[in-house]
C-alpha cells in the first residue's frame, strides 16, 4: 500500500501549495500569516520540521538498501536512512555509548545511537521519529472528522433554535452520559485497531465539547444587531452564516483544535496503556517503558525520547494556536 502513501502526502503538498497561492491572494489572511510568523517563529519551525519528517516517513517505495524479506516491502526515506534490519543491537545500549549496557558486550555500531537502543537492540530515535507521523495523524485527522461534526451540529442547533436544536441537545446530551473511555473502548473493539479506525472513534466520541461551545456562541451572534439587519434584507441563512457566524467563531475553532489535538495524541497514549493503541506510537513507547524507568539502575532514554518528543510537539501547537486566536479573534482586531 505505499501508493496509498505517496498519494496522501503528494495531496498534502498540493493542498498546502494551494492554500499558499490563496493566502497570498488574500490580504487579510497574508497579513495574519505574517503576524503569526513574527509571534511564534521558533514554534512554526518546531512544527514545520515535524511536518517534514512525517511526509518523510510517509514517501515510500520498494528498491535498493535492504535484503531478505525486507527487499520486498516498501521503504520509507526514514527507514532507508536508518536501515533498522542492520542498525542494530543486541539489547539495551545507552545514548552514544561503545558497549551494551547489561553485559558490556562492544556494539556492533558504537556511539550512532544518539537516544539509545531498546530491549530488541532497536534504535531509540528511529522509534521516536517513526512516532512523528502516527501523533500527527492521531491529532491532526482526528481533528478533520471531529471539527466539521461539532459545527454542523452547533452552529444548527444555535442558529435554526426549535425543533432542531432540541434534536440537537438530545444527540449531545447522549453522548455526554456515556463515559467517554468506555465508548471509544466499545468503538475500537467493533472497528478494528487500525489508524483510521482508531481515529473515527476518537473524532465520533470527541465532538459533544466544542459543539456545546459553538452552539452557545452560535446563540448569542445570531441575536446581534448585524445579523438582525442581514435577515432583514433577506440575506439566506446560509450566507449569514458563513460569512458573519463561522468568522466570528474562528478564534474558538483554533483555540480549541489545540486542545483537540492535544487531548486526542494523550488518548492514544492511554490506548497504548490499554493494550489497544497504535502500533509505533509514542504511546506505545511510554508504555514499553514503565517497568525501565522503575528498575535500578533505570533505564531512561526510551521513555524520554517519546515523552520530549510529544511535550514539544504538543508545546508548539498551543503556542501556534494561542497566537492565532489573538490574530482572529475580532474582538482583539477592533481593539488593536
Amino acid at each position: 500500500m505505499s501508493w496509498l502513501g505517496n498519494i496522501i502526502a503528494g495531496a498534502l503538498l498540493a493542498g498546502f501549495a494551494f492554500a499558499w497561492i490563496r493566502l497570498r491572494e488574500n490580504r487579510m489572511w497574508r497579513q495574519a500569516a505574517l503576524s503569526l510568523v513574527r509571534r511564534r517563529p521558533i514554534a512554526l519551525s518546531v512544527l514545520a520540521l515535524y511536518a517534514a519528517i512525517a511526509l518523510l516517513d510517509t514517501v515510500s517505495w520498494v528498491g535498493a538498501g535492504s535484503s531478505g524479506v525486507a527487499a520486498s516491502k516498501p521503504r520509507s526515506v526514514i527507514d532507508r536512512l536508518f536501515t533498522p534490519e542492520r542498525f542494530r543491537e543486541k539489547s539495551y545500549s545507552a545514548p552514544l555509548a561503545n558497549a551494551e549496557f547489561i553485559g558490556g558486550a562492544k556494539l556492533s555500531y558504537p556511539g550512532r545511537h544518539l537516544l539509545g537502543t531498546d530491549i530488541l537492540g532497536n534504535d531509540v530515535l528511529y522509534k521516536t521519529l517513526k512516532g512523528v507521523k502516527v501523533a500527527l495523524l492521531i491529532g491532526g485527522l482526528t481533528s478533520l472528522i471531529l471539527i466539521p461534526l461539532a459545527l454542523l451540529f452547533g452552529i444548527s442547533g444555535g442558529y435554526f433554535g426549535g425543533r432542531v436544536d432540541d434534536v440537537v441537545f438530545f444527540v449531545m446530551s447522549t453522548l455526554a452520559s456515556i463515559p467517554n473511555l468506555l465508548l471509544l473502548i466499545a468503538l475500537i473493539v467493533a472497528l478494528g485497531t487500525g489508524t483510521l479506525q482508531v481515529c473515527f472513534a476518537l473524532g465520533i466520541t470527541g465532538w459533544v465539547g466544542l459543539s456545546r461551545l459553538t452552539r452557545a456562541e452560535t446563540l448569542k451572534i445570531r441575536e446581534l444587531d448585524y445579523i438582525q439587519a442581514a435577515r432583514a434584507l433577506g440575506v439566506t441563512n446560509r450566507a449569514i452564516i458563513t460569512r458573519h457566524v463561522l468568522p466570528n467563531l474562528a478564534h474558538l475553532i483554533v483555540i480549541t483544535f489545540a486542545l483537540l489535538f492535544t487531548g486526542m495524541v494523550l488518548s492514544e497514549t492511554i490506548l497504548s496503556y490499554l493494550g489497544i493503541g497504535l502500533e509505533g506510537s509514542w504511546g506505545q513507547m511510554i508504555d514499553q517503558a514503565r517497568n525501565e524507568i522503575s528498575r535500578d539502575p533505570i533505564i531512561w532514554w526510551n521513555f524520554a525520547g517519546a515523552s520530549l518528543a510529544l511535550f514539544v510537539l504538543v508545546l508548539s501547537v498551543n503556542l501556534i494556536a494561542d497566537a492565532l486566536r489573538d490574530i482572529l479573534d475580532p474582538r482583539t482586531l477592533r481593539e488593536r
